[in-house]
């Protein structure tokens, strides 16, 4: 069986992400619906409101991965540059898009309030770009090639990344299965290291415990191919029978 193998990266963009004033809540709800959609996400990047830094790390990552999803700076203010860094980094000009200037001063208008030009430049994107709907705030996101801007906000960060799942391609799902391991990553390292040498299409990762007397690991191998991950799991569990064995056997008890 064909794996079908889809990438991801997440650019978050905001000084107030870097300073610790806002703490992120996109990476991770994003994080969590790309896998249940079989999409391996591969990068994560946090870059401040520079433009020079943005498109530096969009034309990366838009090289690197099937998609790169972006959140934040597309607002009304001053320091809401992400429109004019995505056209930068496409070669585009950034402009009013006519239907999004619609949408907004269709909306203000029933709400009463002037559509200033602060507010309009929440319409402002990549010519041809095409739009993400957002059913929560109105001004829309907008996807370029293979990139996905969306708003910083994360009630309309997650309404936007709604609209656009349906659309992605979806990759092969990772099957995974975790083995609690009585013994800690000091003594099982270099035999674990070997095991994965010796599987190298699944993933074997090793997450640390310690209930306040000993350690212990738990061990959790991941695979498209259900006879690889099968192949790993049951190497996994020798691997720990017999270090059972050695032990009982260098600790014989008390004498008769």
């Amino acid at each position: 069986m064909t794996s079908t193998i889809v990438t991801a990266a997440i650019l978050a963009i905001g000084d107030e992400l870097l300073s610790g004033r806002t703490k992120d809540k996109n990476i991770g709800h994003l994080a969590d619906l790309l896998l249940l959609s079989g999409v391996d996400l591969k990068e994560v990047r946090i870059v401040a409101d520079e433009q020079d830094a943005i498109v530096e790390a969009l034309n990366a990552l838009r090289k690197r991965y099937t998609y790169v999803f972006t959140s934040g700076g597309i607002g009304p203010t001053h320091d809401d540059i992400t429109a004019d860094a995505v056209s930068a980094a496409f070669g585009l000009p950034c402009e009013h898009d006519a239907e999004a200037m619609r949408l907004l001063a269709d909306m203000y208008k029933r709400r009463e309030m002037e559509f200033t030009e602060a507010r309009q430049r929440m319409a402002r994107m990549p010519k041809g770009a095409r739009h993400i709907a957002n059913p929560v705030s109105t001004a829309p996101g907008f996807i370029v090639e293979n990139v996905y801007v969306m708003a910083g906000v994360p009630q309309v960060f997650q309404a936007m990344v709604d609209n656009i799942l349906p659309e992605l391609q979806k990759g092969s799902h990772l099957l995974t299965r975790s083995l609690p391991c009585p013994y800690g990553e000091g003594d099982i390292g270099t035999l674990l290291g070997a095991i994965q040498k010796a599987h190298p299409e699944t993933s074997i990762g090793s997450y640390p415990k310690y209930d306040g007397q000993r350690f212990s690991t738990e061990l959790v191998v991941r695979a498209r191919d259900e006879a690889k991950l099968d192949a790993a799991a049951n190497t996994i569990s020798d691997m720990i029978r017999g270090l059972d064995a050695a032990r009982a056997g260098s600790n014989p008890g008390p004498e008769a």
